[in-house]
């Protein structure tokens, strides 16, 4: 990809936004679109992003309190529509460090019958 990625222009999940980038819809509203990740890591993987462009949580203020809020708050009722009756884990990556791949804040939800597995493994 050309440009700066995170730039609104340029950012994949506002492309998806847009509708300018086909995606497999779970739901969608004025605040917030949530869709199917194309690399699931488990048998229930879609993430949830907000229509307004926000690069990381590090760039988000209390003026995005109302999509954010929403993001939690759809995790659960999502999770169990798409098959994860028996638990779900939210994910935010943050910045290089946590291997943030697309700069437009986004919350993946990830579950499916069998176990996650632990959340990380300790370092030692």
């Amino acid at each position: 990809m050309t440009g700066d990625p995170r730039s609104v222009a340029d950012c994949l999940f506002c492309r998806i936004v847009r509708g300018e980038i086909p995606s497999k819809k779970v739901h969608e509203d004025e605040d917030v679109l949530a869709f199917h990740d194309v690399r699931p890591l488990a048998p229930v993987h879609f993430l949830i992003v907000p229509k307004e462009h926000v690069a990381t949580l590090y760039d988000a203020g209390m003026a995005q309190h109302r999509a954010l809020g929403k993001m939690l708050a759809l995790a659960g009722e999502l999770a169990r529509k798409e098959g994860a009756s028996d638990g779900f884990r939210t994910i935010i990556n943050t910045g290089r460090a946590a291997h943030q791949e697309v700069y437009h804040v986004h919350m993946h939800v990830i579950g499916g019958p069998e176990s996650l597995g632990p959340m990380i493994s300790k370092r030692k």
